[in-house]
């Protein structure tokens, strides 16, 4: 059973580490001064070293919060062939898509900064003005400053298809608003985790499993080195980075995610990451 690590809020309003599984939860706090910073910038054995030591127990009404503090998440696109029929299928121009799956330079955007990416227990949400929007569940990669693979988590880019779709020069707006980036339920040390992974999305609505859909890490159509490559080629991440991979699960164009549905991501040996759904911001004045 893969070992992980957690991020709390305590009772008293601490934020704390602890140790765990993705299956059981948090069990053992790590030291006070243990923060997702400082087992990143320990190395790759940074967090295997944290999973691996003996905690004092977790306080009963402790809050998980997504595993990040001081990072950036970004995220690399159209890296599945399905993400690339699905952003051809919505955009006015697309053929930029079809040209990016092929290139030598892949697509890499920022997501988010750490303080903004939701956790397990709270919620991701739609865009008041968009009318078309989806879930992206991807496997994330924890990495240290130097851009080593120090550990893996579940991430959910949620996106307006219908604002990139209008304009790509309009992604920022697609892809970075309050509750549109989650994280969790822990991080797991890339030693922990048998590759490829299997990643599961459901997506249920008043009760009834509306998708519920599948794919493999091992249909990527982009190595983890050629995104890292291309990630720090003119950017310094002294806190460490999350690299969100790409989804291969695209719902259909009759699809959109809307306020009240449940967003359940799974991942093998990553556990659940599971999102109540809002809707954020204001309608667009005619």
């Amino acid at each position: 059973m893969a070992r992980g690590i957690f991020r709390l809020r305590l009772p008293d309003g601490t934020i704390r580490l602890a140790r765990g599984t993705p299956e059981t939860g948090p069990i053992g706090l790590l030291p006070p001064d243990a923060t997702v910073e400082s087992l990143l910038r320990a190395g790759q054995s940074g967090l295997a070293d944290a999973v691996a030591a003996v905690g004092v127990g977790v306080p009963a009404g402790a809050t998980l919060l997504a595993p990040i503090d001081t990072q950036e998440v970004w995220g690399a696109g159209v890296t599945y062939e399905r993400s690339r029929v699905a952003r051809m299928e919505e955009a006015v121009e697309p053929s930029i898509y079809d040209r990016v799956y092929d290139a030598v330079r892949p697509e890499v955007f920022f997501k988010s900064v750490g303080w903004r990416a939701r956790g397990p227990a709270e919620s991701i949400t739609v865009r008041a003005d968009s009318g078309w929007n989806a879930p992206e569940p991807e496997f994330a990669l924890v990495l240290t400053p130097d851009l080593e693979i120090a550990g893996y988590t579940i991430g959910n880019d949620v996106s307006s298809r219908e604002i990139e779709g209008e304009n790509p020069l309009y992604l920022p707006q697609a892809k970075t608003y309050d509750g549109s980036c989650a994280i969790g339920p822990a991080i797991v040390p890339a030693s922990e985790v048998e590759l490829p992974v299997r990643i599961r999305l459901r997506v249920v609505r008043d009760g009834a499993v509306i998708v519920d859909e599948a794919t493999s890490t091992d249909r990527l159509h982009r190595t983890f080195d050629d995104m890292l490559e291309h990630l720090g080629r003119a950017l310094s991440f002294p806190h460490g980075v999350f690299l969100l991979t790409g989804t291969g699960i695209v719902a259909g164009s009759e699809f959109s995610l809307t306020a009240g549905d449940v967003c359940r991501i799974e991942m093998d040996g990553l556990g659940v990451l599971e999102n109540l759904v809002e809707s954020v911001g204001t309608l667009a004045k005619p």
